[in-house]
């Protein structure tokens, strides 16, 4: 298991498809790309830039009941990949129990963010997707890529988010 840093949420072009990044911190840097929805690309990239929103979205919901419950949550974990589907665990402590909750990576990275959790990939993990950015080279279309997703956040505001029912 190796402990990764969270690069951030790129959208791969031409298929506006939202990833995340996560970079393995030391030994070979290797990336690793998780494809994942608008609407976690979104939570994620808010907290990222520290944004707060008029309401609570689901991922502050989440660590406001973990502090609440006096859970602490020691680490999040990208457990592997069956079927093209990343998994992951959330590895929570409660007094002088531990627990692992399954989830979604991106629900997971999301609310590491917010709760200053360290993040993991299994080795299987690493070897089987992550790659080297030498391995990729230079790419203007990246660049491109990283601007229209900056123009996105710059665009977006919390009251998009608001519940108008």
């Amino acid at each position: 298991m190796q402990e990764m840093d969270l690069i951030g949420v790129r959208v791969e072009m031409p298929t506006n498809a939202p990833m995340v990044l996560l970079r393995e911190r030391n030994g070979s840097q290797r990336i690793v790309p998780i494809y994942i929805g608008a609407q976690e690309a979104t939570a994620i990239a808010l907290a990222l830039d520290g944004v707060d929103t008029p309401r609570p979205m689901t991922h502050d919901l989440m660590r406001d009941l973990l502090n609440v419950l006096a859970v602490d949550m020691l680490r999040v974990v990208i457990t592997s990949l069956r079927d093209k589907t990343f998994f992951a665990e959330l590895h929570l402590q409660i007094g002088e129990q531990r627990h692992l909750v399954s989830c979604r990576p991106s629900d997971a990275i999301a609310l590491a963010v917010r709760t200053s959790s360290d993040i993991y990939a299994a080795d299987e993990v690493l070897d089987e997707v992550g790659f080297r950015e030498s391995d990729i080279g230079p790419s203007e279309q990246s660049e491109e890529v990283v601007e229209e997703f900056k123009e996105f956040l710059d665009n977006i505001s919390p009251e998009d988010f608001e519940d108008r029912s």
